[in-house]
């Protein structure tokens, strides 16, 4: 076990979050949480903390200060923690030392390991001049922090930190930049790589593809893959939640219900138990009809006594709950939408950009009516750019875009732009159609859940949720037949997206959109259009298809680079272009050092190198000399890839 909480209770104010609140989480696993928004999933996070920090502050994690805020006390219940757990937490505010830089900061979750080479230096220093007892103890001290050092990953440390920044989409040039000049996202993004590095017993994630491109959220999957230790996710990615977890906390009504299976299990399955909930519930509803019908008839009469006696029952009876109805955004897309050509759209050796600029070129695609296209790439590749030059908001640098006759585009901008912040919800939609009746509008509006007085709230006052439910209703209302929607689930919790997409999932015309939820993507795209910043690449299937896809793509080159010979025919050789010639060249020089590094290792522990301190001293300052160079091949055959 690593913690575990029992019947723990919190309230702020009236507000009760947690109503015994109980779960255990044990060494290695990883989990899932889940609930609606508000429902007090960071609150338990911070409870954990929070009793860390009065059993002798035990916290261990990415070397932040984290704020006091983050330190919580529950009311009632006990929250049991194991001896010496480390925890991990990825907090809001990032606090990095000033004069750091991106990799300063990074290296510094190794503090110990600069602590064991500078005792190594200093060890190597007394060796030149002790002699005898002295010698020997010293050697044998050496020879402790040196196998410490290998054990703790001393000679890859930089290379784990580079990789792992890498990975979350810093690029080399990006290293050197001052922690000082970071943005949000970035600041965000090096504590999450921070964390990662650290490797405490347990991590507590957040929110973590915040401010991650898809290509870093895919990153950060399989690294959680991988990882050794337990840890927790909070995310509204269920695309992730499937694949790095294999148990899910639903955290409902201030209580904890566990799944033994990812988010697509904890689906399925929640709705079985609700479905048997609902059976035992009507079932023991009915008795207790039939029950108090026999003691209302039998009280006074000569069945008294059994009459009392099921009263009593009735009272003992724990009584089943119904299946509480959940409060979920509605989204009503059906409409009528004319008819329109087979194909909706038509795309020609299109090249898009700004000015000079030019981000991807010659793409080349078809539409058909009522499919679905999903626009994906990493941030800043072009996404937006391509949208906005589909439905004329930009000109193309080179080709064509041609749209059927009769085609009506409802843009949905993820910034929300056009909506009036001044105007209430019943006016800004009467723009569209300023001779229709009160009553319409507002029947209108109740189909995307805006009922009562809900229709006069200004759109300043609304939630972000709130506000892209309005948004689509607004798109709707304009009887668009083609929905082009650029990150609609930006705002929305859970249970709203599962809304949105089975709303979208009726809507009878067609769609494109550009999104990083891919739970999302899977069930709306019928075709991908991949942006990868140079060029684009477009792929017939859902989301998870053409995941697979790349993932062959890439076993297959892989297996076809392992059968080739590890030397060529000079002929061979000549033929090929001269990057891949210097990456096979990098690859094998690569086998070479680890081979050196493997012999250098095991003369370093033979009882025959203990004894010669010349020959120790020698020997690993050339095994340190080794592993600088593997670090720099590597480096090269990254760049090189």
């Amino acid at each position: 076990m690593l913690f575990k909480f029992e019947n723990v209770k919190k309230s702020y104010g009236a507000h009760e979050v947690l109503r015994g609140c109980s779960f255990q989480i044990n060494p290695g696993e990883r989990v899932g949480l889940v609930g609606r928004n508000g429902a007090g999933k960071t609150t338990v996070f911070r409870l954990l903390l929070g009793q860390m920090a009065e059993a002798a502050h035990r916290y261990a994690a990415s070397l932040q200060t984290v704020p006091e805020e983050y330190f919580e006390r529950h009311d009632d219940g006990e929250i049991v923690v194991a001896a010496n757990l480390t925890i991990g937490l990825l907090v809001q505010q990032h606090r990095f030392a000033a004069e750091d830089t991106i990799l300063d900061a990074a290296v510094r979750v190794f503090a110990h390991l600069r602590q064991i080479e500078a005792e190594m230096r200093n060890l190597e220093r007394q060796m030149e001049v002790l002699d005898g007892e002295s010698l020997r103890q010293a050697m044998q001290l050496y020879g402790d922090l040196q196998q410490r050092y290998e054990l703790e990953g001393g000679f890859t440390a930089a290379a784990r930190a580079e990789s792992v920044l890498y990975g979350l989409g810093f690029s080399k040039s990006d290293l050197g930049v001052p922690v000082s000049c970071l943005s949000g996202g970035q600041r965000s993004r090096l504590a999450l790589a921070m964390l990662l590095l650290a490797e405490p017993d347990l991590l507590l994630l957040d929110e973590p593809t915040n401010h991650l491109d898809i290509k870093a959220v895919e990153w950060l999957e399989d690294f959680l893959a991988t990882y050794k230790s337990a840890y927790i996710v909070i995310s509204h990615d269920r695309f992730l939640l499937d694949r790095v977890t294999e148990r899910t906390l639903e955290l409902e009504q201030g209580k904890i219900t566990s799944y033994a299976g990812n988010y697509s299990f904890y689906v399925k399955e929640k709705q079985l138990r609700q479905k048997a909930q609902i059976a035992a519930y009507e079932k023991q509803k009915a008795l207790i009809e039939r029950t108090e019908e026999f003691i209302r008839r039998n009280i006074a009469g000569q069945k008294a006594k059994q009459a009392k006696s099921r009263r009593n029952m009735l009272e003992r009876l724990e009584r089943i709950g119904a299946v509480r109805v959940e409060d979920t955004a509605k989204f009503d897309l059906q409409q009528q939408v004319g008819h329109v050509a087979n194909i909706v759209l038509t795309v020609e050796q299109l090249s898009v950009g700004y000015g000079s600029k030019k981000l991807f070129s010659r793409l080349n695609l078809q539409v058909r009516c009522g499919e679905g296209l999903a626009i994906v790439g990493g941030n800043g590749v072009g996404k937006t750019t391509l949208l906005k030059t589909l439905v004329n908001l930009l000109e193309p640098l080179e080709g064509s875009v041609r749209w059927a006759k009769n085609v009506r585009i409802g843009y949905y901008d993820q910034l929300m732009a056009d909506l009036d912040l001044n105007e209430r919800l019943i006016d800004e939609l009467r723009k569209l159609d300023p001779y229709a009746e009160e009553q319409k509008l507002r029947s209108f509006l109740a189909r995307f859940n805006f009922c009562g007085e809900e229709v006069y709230k200004k759109i300043a006052d609304l939630s972000g949720g709130e506000r892209s439910r309005f948004a689509l209703a607004r798109i709707v209302y304009s009887k668009a037949n083609v929905l082009v929607l650029d990150e609609p689930t930006n705002h929305l919790d859970v249970y709203s997206r599962k809304a949105l997409e089975e709303a979208l999932g009726n809507f009878p015309g067609t769609i494109l959109v550009v999104s990083h939820d891919r739970y999302f993507l899977d069930r709306i795209a019928s075709s991908i259009v991949y942006l990868n910043g140079s060029s684009a690449e477009v792929f017939s299937g859902n989301y998870s298809e053409y995941l697979d896809y790349r993932r062959r793509l890439i076993e297959t080159t892989t297996e076809h680079a392992e059968t080739k010979p590890a030397r060529k025919p000079p002929a061979k050789v000549a033929s090929k272009p001269k990057l891949a010639r210097r990456l096979d060249e990098i690859e094998q020089d690569i086998y070479c050092v680890e081979s050196s590094i493997a012999q250098v290792s095991s003369l370093l522990a033979s009882v025959e190198t203990a004894k010669d301190p010349e020959l120790l001293i020698k020997l690993t300052r050339e095994y340190a000399c080794l592993n600088d160079r593997l670090e720099e091949l590597y480096k090269e055959w990254e760049a090189s890839l």
